[in-house]
């Protein structure tokens, strides 16, 4: 048995997945979403062993999410069901196992859920450019929290963690500092080998009583430390903000 979540913007594609997935023998659909985040905790909850994605979803689309599925244990597999062709390439860039276009046809479908049952029954009991995410997602007792990166002040590596301090509070994120500052470069800057700043969030660089250089955020509860190694460019970096 196959367990299958359906996620698509428009409610008449859902239907229409779902009618075509009840006529196919071993399928049992466990939740439908209607956008990325909604999938993400629909496949936290019921660790389904495929998605059906569409691409062109509100917020997060099904690229990014088909990203951060990829990165999730247990993983299910994905394939898109999207209206265009254009997006293919992109699809298994994000690791999509098929790619079909709507309208689906039922042979196409079960051509591709074959695939799907392979994939899994050959699993053992013990794993162009890409677009940067627009969320990052902790773990909270089995579901998921989605992050906005735009609301996002500073990143701090804690042991095999990194703590995000954004505008709701603080979460735990399982990924390392250094891959969070190679793909998202353009919005973080380093001030020091443990910690990563919104660009938009530095004020200023201080001195503390101790001779520290510290930066100041715009919503920071305290001046974060800046290591000598990163004060040149970081000095620089401020005077083009």
């Amino acid at each position: 048995m196959l367990n299958v979540v359906i996620a698509d913007d428009e409610p008449l594609a859902r239907d229409r997945l779902r009618v075509l997935l009840e006529e196919q023998p071993g399928i049992r659909v466990v939740a439908t979403a209607s956008d990325g985040a909604q999938a993400l905790l629909a496949c936290a909850e019921q660790h389904p062993d495929l998605v059906l994605l569409d691409v062109s979803m509100p917020g997060m689309d099904g690229l990014e999410t088909a990203r951060h599925l990829a990165a999730s244990e247990p993983r299910p597999a994905v394939i898109f069901c999207t209206a265009y062709d254009a997006h293919a390439v992109s699809a298994f860039e994000a690791e999509a196992l098929d790619y079909l276009v709507k309208p689906v046809r039922p042979e196409r479908l079960a051509a591709a859920l074959e695939r799907v049952r392979r994939l899994t029954s050959s699993r053992t009991n013990g794993d162009g450019a890409t677009r940067t995410r627009t969320h990052l997602c902790a773990r909270l007792r089995g579901s998921l929290r989605l992050i906005p990166v735009d609301d996002i002040h500073y990143l701090q590596a804690e042991e095999k963690y990194v703590v995000v301090h954004h505008a709701r509070g603080e979460d735990l994120i399982e990924e390392s500092l250094r891959s969070l500052e190679d793909e998202f470069g353009e919005r973080f800057v380093r001030i020091h080998r443990n910690c990563l700043v919104a660009r938009h969030e530095l004020v200023e660089l201080k001195r503390s009583p101790d001779g520290h250089v510290q930066a100041v955020l715009r919503h920071g509860r305290q001046p974060l430390e800046v290591s000598r190694r990163c004060v040149a460019s970081l000095r620089e970096r401020l005077a083009h903000l």
